[in-house]
């Protein structure tokens, strides 16, 4: 009923001599005690005559108008890119860790007594690349660790790095979770050799089959963030260097 009084209202104004209502907008639609619309401040925009100022506050509103969007626009921008910043600074150090650079805060070593560590790398890689074009064996690389990224999401544990064809993940930091880090630890090692021996295929090089050599051991480490522009999560300790012994030393 409120539409249909504006309607009528304004069908009155356009038969009148007025012809229009020249500034119409819901600050002059108002409301009386039977919950009537009553049209106001008709016709004042033709009764006088545009002088500078009026032109200039004019401008000035569609301006405000115009910055406030623009603004809008760019914070809503800002927004998207904070987004795809922290999705890649989660992506190479703890969320926990991150929070805290981000603010500014120390990230101290801290010492957990037991987790377990887990090495990998490629039986015959430099064979490999030495029957391969660097783009072959990057594009190889990508494949194999896009593979092992998704099939570690299953699992409770933290991937550390890669270097070349070595694959390093823990359990156990930077969250503990008790004495459940060697299993999960060993059931992710299981299902990466799984998926390498049955679904992995070299695509310059189909008929050679991928072959991991795997380390793992289980003790104390300390971890922290080493480095500014580039800061990294970095374990330290006697179980990082005998998890990774094991792995060289694999058969």
């Amino acid at each position: 009923s409120l539409i249909f009084d504006i309607v009528k209202g304004m069908l009155y104004i356009h038969h009148s001599p007025l012809r229009s209502h020249g500034n119409l907008k819901p600050s002059n639609c108002l409301i009386d005690s039977r919950f009537m619309v009553k049209l106001t401040d008709f016709g004042l925009i033709s009764q006088r005559e545009t002088n500078l100022v009026d032109s200039l506050f004019q401008r000035l509103q569609q301006y405000s108008y115009s910055l406030e969007e623009k603004v809008e626009e760019k914070t809503e921008q800002y927004r998207a890119e904070k987004e795809k910043s922290d999705s890649l600074l989660y992506q190479m150090l703890p969320k926990m860790v991150a929070e805290r650079l981000k603010m500014n805060f120390d990230v101290r070593p801290e010492t957990y007594d037991n987790v377990t560590v887990y090495f990998s790398d490629i039986v015959g890689f430099s064979d490999i690349c030495h029957r391969s074009e660097p783009l072959e064996v990057v594009r190889m690389l990508n494949e194999l660790y896009t593979m092992f990224d998704q099939i570690i999401d299953s699992f409770d544990v933290y991937k550390i790095e890669t270097i070349g064809d070595a694959y390093m993940v823990v359990s156990g930091l930077p969250e503990r979770n008790g004495e459940n880090h060697a299993r999960e630890i060993a059931r992710m090692a299981l299902s990466l050799r799984g998926s390498v021996l049955n679904n992995f295929v070299i695509e310059h090089l189909p008929n050679e089959r991928l072959k991991l050599r795997i380390g793992i051991h289980t003790g104390p480490v300390v971890a922290g963030v080493v480095g500014m522009k580039m800061p990294r999560y970095c374990l330290f300790g006697d179980t990082v260097n005998t998890a990774a012994r094991m792995e060289q030393t694999g058969k």
